[in-house]
């Protein structure tokens, strides 16, 4: 995952979805809007109902083109054909996901709004490094990654970054110039047109 000229999408499946019908959802929106990759984020720990959401999830996604990581489950990479991982730990995995995968694996992770841990997962071998959320909310701890991390990260470091959580047209606006992805999910799923709830964001981008 390059740093791309402009911003690119980065889609978050919901933590819960209906095999049913989500796969051909997401096909929708795949085939609306160019999407860079596509994380399969679900909540389950039924190693049977993962594997069945990421072989359904991978038919879509390989179809058009678009890379699937899988969050954390780094066991299910090679196994299930996908393109790789997206940690949820920081920095403290990415080496031995590194390893473990290879160097044509993608492994990102998560570094909520620690500029420290961004820069651990960079030089431990991470593809890219997503911070959030980006604003603050009564969730967690209420910490979030500010406008400035995004600016100074994208002056000094060269490892892609992906902002994500708490995203609406507003904050895509003022991060467009600094940042190399946006994670968008709940953003698009919560509504009842995901593609062109999707739409409306990216024309924020300018």
């Amino acid at each position: 995952m390059d740093s791309p000229e402009q911003p690119q999408i980065y889609l978050i499946t919901p933590p819960e979805i209906e095999l049913g019908s989500f796969p051909a959802l997401l096909g929708t929106v795949l085939d609306a809007h160019p999407v860079a990759c596509v994380r399969l984020a679900l909540s389950s720990k039924d190693e049977d109902r993962v594997a069945r959401a990421a072989d359904a999830l991978r038919e879509v996604t390989h179809a058009r083109d678009v890379a699937l990581v899988i969050s954390d489950h780094l066991l299910m990479v090679e196994r299930l054909g996908l393109d790789g991982v997206h940690l949820s730990d920081a920095a403290r995995s990415v080496r031995y996901a590194r390893k473990e995968l290879g160097e044509d694996a993608i492994v990102g992770c998560y570094c909520g709004p620690s500029k420290h841990d961004g820069m651990a997962a960079g030089e431990a071998g991470a593809d890219y490094v997503s911070f959030g959320p980006v604003q603050a909310s009564a969730l967690g701890d209420g910490s979030h990654a500010e406008t400035e991390l995004f600016q100074w990260w994208s002056e000094v470091i060269e490892v892609p970054i992906v902002a994500e959580g708490a995203l609406d047209a507003e904050m895509i606006r003022s991060l467009a110039p600094y940042t190399d992805f946006f994670g968008i999910g709940d953003e698009i799923w919560s509504t009842d047109d995901p593609a062109d709830a999707l739409a409306t964001l990216i024309k924020a981008m300018g």
